[in-house]
């Protein structure tokens, strides 16, 4: 789906990312890498091919479009450093466009691991009037896109039937991305009149009507 930021073009892709048309770049919030072996490592129950969707849906996005950048809007990894992480380090390496990791609270590994992975390690970027950063911030000179919330909306079907889907949630002045992570749950957010919600589906991404009771 293809919405327009001023002068800038967007598309907001199903599998939770932005693609920037103007500039080719591609934007990434809380994937969370590193999460699920965490968990299965303490003894949780989690299906171990959900670690590799991240891989996945990077396939897909770097086939479907033609990527010069890549922005990861903070907590690209979840906690202390695991074999997940060498698997990331081994995927960028060998990924030839210049990945930008603007840094988040789950971004705690040390910064040498960041840099020698091939990671460009930023706390946020300023760009065309444009302010990426992982936290939300209200902004009267910059649109902000962000991530950190992982923000969901509740979507009420016939009777009392309702359906919870991550989602773009589009504030005046600001955008926060869904995470890209599959295992990283959501928080429901309630729109209010100026606000835009976008949730994703398996092949598309479609706009919700909602507004606070």
């Amino acid at each position: 789906m293809e919405i327009h930021i001023n002068q800038h073009r967007m598309l907001l892709l199903p599998e939770g990312a932005i693609y920037w048309s103007n500039t080719q770049t591609l934007l990434i919030a809380d994937a969370h890498l590193g999460k699920i072996t965490h968990f299965r490592k303490n003894g949780f129950a989690v299906p171990p091919k959900i670690q590799f969707s991240f891989y996945k849906k990077m396939d897909s996005l770097l086939t479907n479009h033609s990527v010069q950048r890549i922005f990861f809007l903070g907590d690209l990894f979840h906690s202390d450093r695991n074999a997940e992480w060498d698997r990331f380090v081994e995927w960028n390496q060998q990924c030839p466009i210049p990945t930008y990791l603007v840094k988040g609270n789950h971004d705690i590994l040390p910064e040498k691991l960041l840099v020698e992975s091939g990671l460009k390690v930023v706390n946020e970027w300023q760009e065309e009037g444009l302010l990426f950063t992982h936290h939300p911030e209200k902004q009267t000179r910059f649109f902000n896109l962000c991530g950190h919330l992982h923000p969901g909306v509740k979507i009420q079907g016939k009777g009392r039937q309702q359906l919870k889907v991550p989602c773009f949630f589009h504030r005046p002045n600001q955008m926060i991305l869904p995470a890209f992570g599959d295992f990283t749950g959501l928080f429901i957010l309630q729109p209010k009149a100026k606000d835009r919600v976008y949730a994703l589906g398996e092949k598309s991404v479609l706009p919700v009507s909602l507004r606070n009771k």
